[in-house]
């Protein structure tokens, strides 16, 4: 039996260039970036080159970045420090966002009694700006937190237009980019964003490595304490061989970006067409099969079928791996909390996501196409 993977949105496979960057340091460079000896030197040097690559990739400066285990800790690093250093009372986010963002909004609120409002969605997907613009018009110092592209059902957010509605007000403004980090490009000290998250294993990178952009005019402090590496920023001996495979990652994503964009677009666009021809009545959450959403992301909503309750076993047995949704709550049974807020939910109807990489082939899009045919077949009544 095949395997193929699709689900691509939860985590991707290591790049071969990325572990053949990574294997000499973990081999070879041992010494604590913290020691001033020369092995130490020379781990710190790799840390601190890393820093200065992904910068100049993004478009910011090098003392902006700062390196943590992913992006779940970015994001509970960023409304933290909005909170307790930046004197934030309010945070506007969406009840679509990632459970990381949900969850630090609603600590911050226990915590400091932090007021968590959520801003209003259009029917497709799309925040309701003007919607933002009305909340934002009273209110305390207020932190916005929303992604640049839902994990489950690929809509993309104007992050410009929020940008200029939080400044309007001098709001400051997160956004969770996990999702098109390596897979869209990013100039930001133009788009002057306060907070910017990154997760590596979501672009071919390792797992565990990932960084918060802060703004530099953002004075904050750090949420781990102890030996005060990264700046003070977050404690804790470096990830060295992580913050090497993320740095190398993100370099082989914008060196190919054109060519793998196109690649994966003309897959998706070939499991879209696939979908439609084995039933008329196959849809698509959020407009997720339209160009203008997230490329790496298909979130499909089927017919009643009796199969519907088992869909994600039953392809896994056909060897075909995809999602019902984040991946990010271990063990989690419930429903997906984006399709509920965003009113896709159906109890009668199966909702799969099917995600994609520079990786994934047409023989593997036609393969996979079989097996939803063979798990939704029509059944005699």
């Amino acid at each position: 039996m095949k395997s193929i993977y699709l689900d691509n949105a939860a985590t991707t496979q290591l790049a071969p260039e990325v572990s053949e960057a990574m294997i000499p340091v973990l081999c070879e460079v041992f010494g604590n970036p913290s020691s001033t000896h020369s092995l130490g030197r020379k781990a710190k040097a790799l840390i601190e080159t890393s820093r200065r690559d992904i910068a100049k990739l993004l478009g910011c400066e090098p003392r902006s970045i700062t390196f943590t285990s992913g992006g779940t800790e970015a994001d509970n690093l960023a409304l933290r420090a909005a909170v307790k250093d930046l004197g934030c009372r309010r945070i506007v986010t969406s009840a679509a966002e990632h459970s990381a963002v949900i969850a630090s909004s609603e600590k911050m609120s226990d915590l400091y009694g932090v007021e968590v409002v959520h801003v209003a969605h259009h029917s497709d997907g799309t925040v309701d700006c003007e919607n933002l613009r009305s909340i934002l018009a009273t209110g305390p110092l207020t932190l916005v937190s929303l992604m640049h592209a839902n994990n489950e059902v690929g809509v993309i957010q104007p992050l410009d237009q929020i940008s200029k509605a939080c400044k309007e007000v001098g709001a400051y403004f997160h956004s969770d980019t996990v999702q098109t980090m390596a897979h869209y490009h990013f100039q930001l000290d133009a788009l002057q964003i306060d907070f910017l998250t990154c997760s590596a294993h979501k672009f071919h990178g390792p797992k565990g490595t990932g960084f918060l952009y802060t703004h530099p005019r953002n004075k904050i402090k750090s949420q781990i304490v102890g030996g005060g590496q990264e700046r003070g920023l977050r404690s804790g001996t470096e990830n060295l061989h992580g913050i090497v495979g993320l740095g190398a990652a993100l370099k082989l994503a914008y060196e190919g970006l054109e060519n793998h964009s196109t690649h994966i677009r003309s897959i998706k666009k070939r499991m879209v067409e696939g979908l439609r021809k084995i039933d008329k009545g196959i849809t698509f959450n959020a407009d997720s099969d339209k160009e203008s959403r997230l490329y790496t992301v298909l979130s499909v909503k089927f017919p009643p079928h009796p199969n519907n309750g088992m869909a994600l076993f039953l392809l896994d047995l056909e060897g075909v791996a995809c999602s019902g949704g984040s991946a990010c709550s271990s063990g989690a049974t419930t429903g997906s909390h984006v399709l509920n807020a965003l009113g896709y939910h159906d109890t009668e109807r199966a909702s799969l996501r099917f995600s994609f990489s520079r990786y994934t082939t047409v023989e593997e899009i036609d393969y996979a196409l079989g097996a939803i045919a063979r798990v939704f077949a029509p059944v005699d009544v």
